[in-house]
């Protein structure tokens, strides 16, 4: 329980943190770790006893995982009308996330284990690590990844819908949510509603393009 306890308010700290100072730099999902890793290592905790300790975080991610089916069915009617649209752009997004991803990998060497992980980057980290483990990836550097493509989705998302003009509620949500998954979806909440509706369903239709692609892209691996 220490440990649940000291993530929580790892967490917490780091929200009220960002919160304040709004610098993309202090974003909860970065600051929130580098402060755990600081107090396991002053405590001289292993990385698996700090896991095993906080194992009760670990389990609710599957609850998180089904959870994601609330805003589908809150949001049916605004699917069934833009499910064309939804489909073309979320498709193409997963398509070109993990493509890329795979061949950047490939030309510079990287090891077949690190491939597999990496290729869920670009969902949310609960489905991603179900993802990583369902296409034979490791789950933990899956997560590092997702962090890493949400945090610099959230900086450089805005600032590509600026230069390229682009105004539509539909559009700025799911651009944020496929690129940018959570911290995508919390930045288009400052837009507005729908831009946080259209994002938080491109993210969790991302999560199941992805699994499809993931599986296939694996057989060539």
């Amino acid at each position: 329980m220490l440990f649940t306890v000291i993530t929580y308010l790892a967490y917490i700290f780091s929200k009220r943190i960002y919160k304040k100072m709004n610098f993309a730099l202090f974003h909860p999902l970065l600051l929130a770790p580098i402060l755990l890793i600081a107090i396991i290592s002053i405590m001289h905790v292993s990385a698996n006893d700090y896991m095993q300790g906080s194992k009760f975080l670990s389990h609710m991610l599957a609850p998180a995982t089904v959870a994601f089916a609330v805003p589908i069915y809150k949001n049916l009617p605004i699917i069934k009308k833009y499910m064309k649209t939804i489909v073309i752009s979320i498709t193409t997004g997963t398509l070109m996330a993990m493509i890329s991803t795979f061949l950047l990998s490939k030309l510079i060497h990287l090891s077949d284990d690190f491939i597999v992980s990496i290729l869920p980057r670009s969902i949310t980290t609960p489905i991603a690590m179900e993802v990583s483990k369902e296409i034979g990836g490791l789950p933990t550097l899956t997560t590092v990844f997702v962090i890493i493509t949400g945090i610099v989705g959230g900086i450089v998302g805005p600032n590509v819908l600026k230069w390229l003009s682009i105004k539509t509620p539909i559009a700025k949500g799911l651009a944020l949510g496929m690129g940018a998954h959570g911290v995508g979806t919390n930045k288009a909440l400052e837009y507005g509603k729908q831009e946080s509706v259209f994002s938080s369903l491109a993210m969790i239709f991302a999560a199941l393009f992805t699994l499809v692609w993931g599986s296939l892209l694996t057989s060539f691996i």
